[in-house]
């Protein structure tokens, strides 16, 4: 039987904010294998989230969480995890889905015949308060969260405005939708198509930055359309945007979308409308800001287990649809040719492949019946992706407001179910804290200690015998700290807490390879003043030492900044 591992709930669980002791996990044995359009042009910008330093972010009161008493149903089928017994409701959630019906819009024959032909009859919330609105040619912005239904949203209108003025290739360009990542480009791309079956217009894709220019020369008195805004901005892309408008004309319709209302996405759309917006936001009678169908929980597991854990939990599951997240280009490509190489068939996609690479992966993956896909945020915001069973965070998102994006690829749409595991180390619990504020109700899971396969010592050989593989666990290794150093929540990821030789091992190294790291550097914008260490100088880490300068009673692993 190959090696699995399971979580079981647990019915008491510590303060996060108290220390917690490593529990032991005893081995197992196990063997180590077991174009430029016209009409209607969709515009994706890329995000680039290699290394990327984030804005701090202030740290709230801490609040105690409380664990609620579970039972030992099971999440899915052979899943191995047993799940929380579902409370009864006190109230009545209302879901996303209305009883207005696409056939009550006064809409074209031919996109109603293309509405019928997707499968969809009644429109969600979203949809039923942005669409009429945005048929009168009024400006709106919409907020609604993830898997709610906006694509549509803004689609519907955009369509009929071109079949409304019988526009034509070649007046040019009559409707823009900028988009924040080229995957989401591509979808909407993709839906945009199948409205416009029955239609005379014509699409056209713009990714990468080419023709980006030309496209928004040739709007007329049209569409521009902001998916996914707050993104936008999160991906530094403001000042792009207003290169953007300066070049748009005047007098134009204008809609704006995102998931999440900030004062910088407010800021935003006081650039972006002429006048003032039809606000359109969703109260769906949620008292959580994830969906109803989604089983959350997390686990807590030493560094030096991580992924003996993770290669444990995919092996049991590979008949199910999982994406696992990561937080480096590097980590995801060494993690996939790892687990390709001890036979764990994945697909990956990250910002450093090329666009052919990462369009025939994401397409793929949205294919399968099953399958592990190994990821970045790239695909964290706006995919729709199919029937996924897991979303698995391998590192753990920079904010709760992160986590609600990830765990939305899976259990999406009206009564979608999924599960979502999210991996923290014990110094990492203070985070469940910033969950609950953020209301994500989370459970502990707790791993079966007697499943996780005696492997270390095997992948370490693998690693170290093969080059090419032991410089792409060394680019991980290093890409993981440098993604650590820049969390924002510095109190709760502390680059300076962590174990490097543990960290080491779950690279499958048995101790820290000597890699460049220079923490000064990535860590400067969040530095208020230099601080000297007292009683000596300042040195950074450099590759020959990769603990930095210490004095002998010293025990921290960096210099201090």
């Amino acid at each position: 039987m190959s090696p699995a591992v399971e979580l079981h709930d647990v019915k008491k669980q510590e303060k996060p904010n108290k220390k917690r002791k490593n529990r032991p996990i005893p081995q197992l044995d196990a063997d180590a294998t077991g174009a430029e359009g016209e009409g209607l042009a969709v515009v994706g910008e890329d995000h680039h989230e290699e290394n990327e330093e984030k804005s701090p972010k202030g740290s709230g009161e801490e609040q105690e969480v409380v664990k609620e008493e579970m039972d030992g149903d099971r999440v899915g089928d052979g899943t191995e995890m047993t799940a929380p017994a579902a409370k009864k409701k006190k109230k009545k959630d209302f879901g996303i889905l209305t009883s207005e019906s696409f056939s009550r819009l006064p809409i074209s024959e031919l996109t109603m015949k293309a509405i019928q032909e997707m499968g969809f009859e009644n429109m969600t919330q979203i949809q039923s308060r942005a669409i009429p609105p945005l048929l009168e040619g009024k400006e709106v912005m919409g907020a609604a969260r993830t898997g709610s239904g906006k694509t549509l949203a803004f689609l519907i209108p955009a369509v009929e405005l071109l079949h409304n003025i019988h526009f034509m290739p070649r007046n040019g360009t009559g409707v823009i939708i900028i988009c924040p990542t080229r995957e989401l480009a591509i979808q909407t791309h993709a839906v945009a198509k199948d409205l416009l079956k029955y239609h005379s217009q014509t699409l056209g894709l713009v990714i990468g930055g080419a023709g980006r220019k030309g496209e928004a020369e040739h709007l007329a008195k049209g569409f521009l359309i902001i998916d996914e805004a707050d993104r936008i901005l999160e991906a530094n892309f403001e000042e792009d945007m207003k290169q953007i408008f300066k070049r748009l004309p005047k007098a134009r319709q204008t809609a704006l979308f995102t998931a999440t209302q900030t004062k910088q996405v407010e800021d935003f759309a006081c650039l972006s409308f002429k006048e003032k917006p039809i606000y359109v936001g969703v109260d769906d009678g949620r008292s959580k800001v994830t969906v109803e169908g989604l089983q959350q929980g997390y686990c807590v597991v030493p560094s030096n287990k991580r992924f003996l854990v993770l290669y444990a939990f995919l092996k049991r599951n590979l008949s199910k649809k999982i994406m696992v997240f990561f937080s480096s280009c590097n980590s995801v490509k060494y993690h996939s040719e790892l687990l390709r190489y001890i036979q764990i068939d994945c697909l990956d996609i990250h910002g450093k492949q090329k666009q052919q690479k990462r369009t025939t992966t994401f397409f793929d993956f949205c294919k399968a019946e099953k399958g592990i896909l190994l990821c970045t945020d790239v695909a964290a915001r706006g995919l729709d992706i199919p029937a996924v069973d897991w979303i698995v965070q391998y590192d753990p998102p920079d904010e709760p407001k992160e986590y609600i994006h990830r765990v939305g690829r899976t259990a999406r749409g009206e009564g979608g179910k999924g599960n979502a595991l999210l991996f923290l180390l014990p110094e990492e619990l203070q985070f469940l804290l910033y969950l609950k504020e953020a209301k994500v109700p989370v459970k502990e899971y707790e791993f079966n200690e007697k499943k996780v396969p005696n492997l270390q010592s095997h992948l370490e050989k693998i690693v170290g015998e093969n080059y090419y593989l032991s410089q792409s666990a060394k680019d991980a290794y290093r890409s993981y700290i440098l993604a650590y150093n820049s969390h924002s929540m510095k109190n709760v990821f502390n680059v300076h807490h962590l174990n490097l030789k543990d960290v080491a091992g779950s690279f499958c190294f048995s101790s820290p390879p000597k890699v460049n790291l220079d923490l000064e550097s990535s860590a400067s914008k969040f530095r208020k003043k230099v601080r000297k260490i007292d009683g000596g100088s300042r040195h950074g880490i450099s590759a020959s030492n990769p603990y930095g300068k210490q004095k002998g009673d010293d025990k921290r692993q960096f210099a201090r900044y």
